[in-house]
């Protein structure tokens, strides 16, 4: 039997993956070796809580703090799915405990407080574990009078603890008052994507805020603002760029200079 042209050959799972920013296939390794950015339009993928302490921290000079702190289920809440069996699913998926990491470091040779979120798990959401970690991370701060960085990456507060949760916006900010009146320096950075109850709490409170490029930021999604005001809003609305247009951040710094901007502002500030 003839055959005509060559057999297609199958494409190896997990080779290219689309950008979100200009919708190219674009082959991963190149991502990776470009610290997750888009070799095409320099789009910001999402990152790890794991690879930020890499991304942002001194080599080996990580050390988790509150390590064994694990969400519960107070409400006994029940949706499409236990909350429980979700927390279960995440925790196997992720190898996380909760959606937050938070320990000392040093940057560029400064120590400090590092606490980072992780969007995998629970979407990043707030709830009880993640309020009391970030306290924690404030008050060692506070103790060991050393400045505080946060990288933000969340949905917002977790509806499946309700109250406790939107309780965890008041706790944190109260602590990073505290922080602030001992003279604390305090440096956020918000990355994609960043909203709800998180932004409307601690994300904002940094002395100096610092946003990656096209972050995604703000409280209320797109259509419900629209729908609440009855008006258009820009195309470029809850980016960092309009963000920082408006005097909401201070500075917005692509992923692979965040780490010597945070050095060369502790240097300053603290």
């Amino acid at each position: 039997m003839l055959r005509f042209g060559r057999q297609k050959r199958e494409m190896p799972g997990g080779l290219f993956v689309k950008c979100d920013g200009c919708g190219a296939m674009v082959y991963r390794k190149n991502v990776a070796e470009r610290l997750q950015l888009c070799p095409e339009c320099g789009y910001h993928f999402v990152v790890t809580a794991w690879d930020r302490v890499q991304l942002h921290t001194d080599e080996g000079t990580f050390e988790e703090i509150d390590a064994g702190l694990l969400p519960c289920d107070p409400l006994h809440f029940v949706a499409a799915k236990a909350y429980a069996d979700q927390l279960k699913q995440d925790i196997e998926n992720t190898g996380l405990k909760e959606a937050m990491i938070s320990g000392t470091c040093r940057i560029g040779g400064h120590a400090a407080v590092f606490a980072a979120m992780d969007f995998r798990f629970r979407g990043a959401s707030m709830g009880s574990v993640v309020g009391e970690k970030l306290t924690r991370a404030v008050e060692l701060a506070l103790e060991e009078k050393l400045p505080l960085v946060t990288v933000a990456s969340s949905g917002g507060a977790r509806m499946q603890e309700s109250a406790l949760s939107l309780m965890q916006m008041a706790k944190t900010c109260a602590a990073l008052q505290r922080f602030s009146r001992a003279g604390g320096a305090y440096f956020s950075i918000m990355t994609h994507p960043t909203t709800g109850g998180v932004t409307a709490s601690w994300a904002s409170m940094g002395d100096v805020i610092i946003a990656e490029p096209g972050a995604m930021i703000g409280f209320a999604g797109r259509r419900v603002i629209e729908q609440t005001i009855n008006q258009e809003l820009p195309p470029d609305f809850q980016t960092a760029e309009f963000l920082m247009e408006h005097g909401f951040i201070d500075i917005i710094v692509e992923r692979k200079e965040i780490k010597p901007t945070v050095a060369r502002l502790i240097g300053y500030l603290c």
